[in-house]
């Protein structure tokens, strides 16, 4: 059998693949079995901060392998314990605790805003906010706090405890804030939900509240997260001070690792035994992780925000195109033709795109090189007019 065949015979079918199977790459090219190359401008779903097999993070990873590569969290790390203090150097958070992906890392924080407001407060004092058309994870309480039906369908009972407001209405959002409330959970742009942004009066209205009624401000960037929007995190451009972030994706480079980063409120609420991981912190995902996050620059993050502009400028207003939204390399296009198949008809002419929603979502590696990304855009550009 090929790959496709055995694939579709053994695997569970959760996904609805497109027809490319990639076999290796560098940077931002990617190469299949037919030695067809692809600019590649999905980053594995923001995965691949710095591309495919890069040479830094190779080193790192390889030269930890060496070394160890698990031996748990009863023990101390060194690659863990570094990332952990270059995290809160980098944020002003106090603690991180360590998971393998962005829905354990949503999980923590739902687990430590509740037993923060168990601490301080006692029983019925639980309720998290988050957004329509949100998406946090497909555990079942990242699920249940996820603000889209279409996902709730087949899985019930969910969880209770969540209520869900409209993007940008602050007056909805604030009559849902009663005395049950303990956290609200947001994403700055919510990605699976079509690429939208908030708006910065919205988010700042929300931290002002949560700040008078002590309700725990959670800012979801597993996706936004480690330079995608142009700064390090995207709650640094909404000049908000949360009380825990957490992240994934593109953190370790392509390792599976996430974090919820815990700031002074919080950053003792969760003690020995009331959370944990068996392979969260993991030390070769740590030495990548490093890797990443240290050379995440101001240049870097400069070159993000321009490449980005590029992008709105050669999209917005060409033919075929209704809008652009989004921050930095992470962009929704609305276009005239369904998205999947304008993604359908980019791979065939060697240029990787996502979908999200009714839109083309772009999340290039951080690093593209503009040739590179000239190209990808001119052959997006051809397809979405024809």
């Amino acid at each position: 059998m090929d790959t496709k065949q055995l694939d579709n015979t053994y695997i569970a079918n959760t996904y609805s693949r497109f027809p490319l199977v990639a076999v290796s790459g560098q940077g931002a090219v990617i190469t299949d079995e037919n030695g067809k190359e692809y600019i590649d401008l999905g980053s594995g779903i923001a995965v691949n901060s710095f591309g495919i097999c890069d040479d830094e993070w190779i080193s790192a990873v390889e030269t930890q392998l060496r070394k160890i590569q698990h031996i748990s969290n009863l023990y101390y790390t060194e690659p863990q314990a570094a990332l952990a203090k270059l995290l809160c150097e980098k944020t002003g958070m106090k603690k991180v605790f360590f998971a393998n992906s962005g829905a354990e890392a949503n999980e923590c924080a739902i687990k430590c805003a509740r037993k923060y407001s168990s601490d301080k407060y006692g029983s019925g004092r639980s309720t998290i906010i988050t957004l329509t058309n949100s998406f946090h994870g497909r555990t079942m309480a990242t699920l249940s706090a996820t603000g889209q039906d279409s996902m709730h369908i087949h899985f019930g009972p969910f969880l209770d405890g969540f209520n869900y407001a409209p993007a940008n209405e602050f007056p909805a959002f604030e009559a849902l804030c009663d005395e049950t409330v303990c956290a609200v959970m947001l994403e700055l742009v919510q990605g699976e939900g079509g690429v939208n942004p908030l708006d910065k009066e919205y988010v700042s209205a929300i931290a002002k509240l949560c700040s008078e009624r002590d309700i725990l401000l959670i800012i979801d960037e597993v996706q936004t997260g480690n330079g995608r929007t142009g700064t390090l995190y995207a709650y640094m451009q909404y000049v908000i001070r949360p009380d825990i972030v957490t992240t994934a994706k593109g953190l370790a480079g392509g390792l599976p690792m996430g974090c919820a980063m815990l700031g002074e409120k919080v950053q003792d609420t969760l003690t020995a035994g009331t959370h944990g991981s068996t392979f969260g912190g993991n030390p070769i995902c740590a030495a990548g992780a490093l890797s990443i996050l240290s050379r995440i620059d101001d240049k870097l993050l400069s070159d993000v925000r321009k490449k980005g502009e590029y992008i709105k400028n050669e999209l917005e207003g060409a033919p075929g195109v209704k809008s652009v939204s989004g921050l930095g390399l992470m962009l929704g296009i609305e276009t005239e033709k369904d998205a999947k198949e304008t993604a359908l008809q980019c791979l065939e002419q060697g240029v990787i795109v996502l979908t999200a929603k009714n839109k083309v979502r772009l999340l290039p590696p951080l690093n593209i090189k503009q040739d590179e990304l000239k190209k990808a855009i001119q052959i997006l550009k051809g397809v979405i007019a024809q």
